[in-house]
């Protein structure tokens, strides 16, 4: 119903209906001269009260088809959506860290063959889940992609260089644990694995505060005996990245092992 017809017809019930009510009351024989007053304030009032149960009701019937039309906008428009986060994530890549592991550990020994051997099942399955991956976060994933090709590129080499090769697969081992490129994080501050990465602007966080905070938790029994190995692994990775001056990797693998502590204990 149009709005403007709707409130011409409840103001007119208002206006008519508020009007107070007196009604002559012929009085009987007998009675001439008597006093009217009391019986007109009874008609009176009661014209009154009438006015105020019409007006109540013109609210209501202009409350009413307020309230639901508010309830329908408000299902058919619904919420507005959450704010997508501004870097989207590949998701969980421990498969391919966990070949960068391995092939870390056969290029140790010295056996550069295996190693090469054993990256190029990486490869394979990196090029496998590219379509799926690439759709999720395309930035992202050009940085891991450039990451395993200069690893694929020191083992595949002539003469492959052990410290060449150590050098790649630590980059692609940290760019694997946190494949943001590097810009993506200007000007916002962020975590991993609820652990403060970076300050306020953005800038990844000095990694020798990092790893002074790891040792002093180490120092305190917080790691269980089920996770140190793997913490100690992150630790060195982080070490390794941090002598490097690349503290935003560095970060990330000690931000991976202190998330792998148990929690402090409080005591009063």
């Amino acid at each position: 119903m149009d709005g403007g017809l709707w409130r011409r017809m409840t103001t007119g019930l208002i206006i008519r209906n508020a009007e107070p009510r007196h009604i002559t009351v012929s009085q009987p024989s007998g009675q001439t001269g008597a006093d009217p007053g009391p019986q007109n304030d009874v008609i009176d009032h009661f014209g009154e009260d009438l006015a105020m149960k019409q007006l109540l009701l013109a609210t209501a019937l202009i409350a009413f088809p307020v309230a639901v039309f508010s309830g329908v906008e408000h299902f058919v428009i619904g919420a507005a959506p959450a704010q997508q986060s501004a870097v989207p994530s590949l998701g969980d890549l421990s498969t391919f860290a966990a070949i960068v592991s391995d092939t870390q550990r056969i290029a140790a020994t010295g056996d550069l063959v295996a190693a090469e051997t054993r990256i190029t099942d990486l490869e394979t399955a990196w090029d496998d889940a590219e379509e799926e991956l690439r759709a999720k976060a395309p930035e992202a994933w050009g940085t891991v992609d450039a990451s395993a090709d200069a690893a694929f590129s020191a083992l595949r080499a002539k003469s492959p260089d052990p410290a060449r090769v150590e050098s790649a697969l630590s980059d692609l081992q940290a760019t694997l644990a946190d494949p943001t490129p590097p810009d993506a994080t200007e000007g916002a501050a962020r975590t991993l694995n609820g652990i403060a990465v970076t300050d306020a602007a953005g800038h990844p966080l000095p990694c020798e505060v990092m790893l002074s905070d790891l040792r002093d938790a180490l120092s305190a029994g917080r790691a269980s005996d089920t996770a140190r190995p793997q913490i100690t692994d992150l630790q060195s990775k982080a070490t390794e990245r941090c002598n490097a001056d690349d503290d935003r990797r560095a970060d990330a693998f000690s931000a991976q092992a202190l998330a792998l502590l148990t929690p402090m204990q409080v005591t009063k």
